[in-house]
Parts: structure tokens; sequence; C-alpha cells
């Protein structure tokens, strides 16, 4: 069962509508209106920390890597859905190519994957892509739209 084969995923996907669902709380929380957004601010993406990445308890770092970016955590389960802008195209970045061998030093698999075989996390590498790997593991419902007491120095809005 593919379940059983990620322990944890973030997807990358556009979210198509604007949610009123706040996080109860928390003070910052708050639906986002479409007012402030500007341009692919609501980009979403599904990241999978594998099997491997898990054994070797990396999804702390996983995870570290992608809130220094500045991405909200808008989705969690055993998987993760990550929002913010050009997070798909950012995420691939942040993960490195699929072979270690050609990974970048500072990348996940550059710094922590051995073999391709092993080489610790998923990323969508789309946002179509995303988009379907979300709706796969998630109801609409179980995302949240919040905004961190950072969001407008990041996007300048």
């Amino acid at each position: 069962m593919m379940a059983a084969r990620f322990a944890l995923c973030v997807h990358v996907a556009r979210a198509t509508t604007r949610s009123s669902t706040c996080i109860l709380g928390h003070e910052h929380a708050r639906s986002l209106s479409s007012d402030t957004d500007f341009s692919g601010i609501k980009e979403r993406t599904l990241v999978a920390v594998k099997p491997d990445g898990v054994q070797r308890r990396l999804i702390g770092e996983v995870i570290k890597r992608f809130e220094q970016r500045g991405f909200r955590l808008v989705g969690l389960k055993m998987l993760q859905v990550w929002e913010g802008h050009n997070v798909v195209r950012s995420s691939r970045m942040l993960v490195g190519s699929t072979d270690p061998a050609e990974a970048a030093p500072g990348t996940i698999r550059g710094d922590f994957s051995v073999h391709i075989s092993r080489n610790v996390v998923h990323a969508s590498d789309s946002v179509e892509g995303a988009e379907r790997e979300i709706s796969l593991w998630f109801h609409r419902s179980e995302l949240i739209d919040w905004e961190g007491c950072d969001h407008k120095n990041i996007y300048h809005i």
C-alpha cells in the first residue's frame, strides 16, 4: 500500500479556493483574503520523507529546512503540505537531484542520500502533480489557512 511506503509526505499544489478555516488557539491564525495575496503565495507542495529518511531520523531536519525557507505547514498527518510562493520549484531545489551523486551540497539529498534508491525524500515535480498528490491524501477541510507574524515581511505585502 502506498501509505505504508511513505512515513511522511509534503505535497505541493496550488490552492484553488480560499478557506476561512482558522487554527484555534493561535492568535496569528486567520483566513487569508485574495486582496492581500499575490500570485503564487497559495501554491502548495507535497514532500515525503521516505522510509530510509525515517529510519535515519531525518524527519525533523526535513521539516526544519522548509520552515527556515519561510514556508507554512498547512497540512499534517504522516504527510505534510507546504504552502508559499513558488513552493514547488523551491522544494525541488531544497530536496536536490534525484541522484545523490548529482545533488548539490546543502540540499537534503546532497547532505543525506547515499544511493538513488535511498534518496530520503519525495517532492512533487509540478504544480499539477502536487495538486493531484495532495488530493489523494487530504480532504480540502484538512488544510488550513493561517498567517505567521513574518508573512508580510517575507512577501512584502
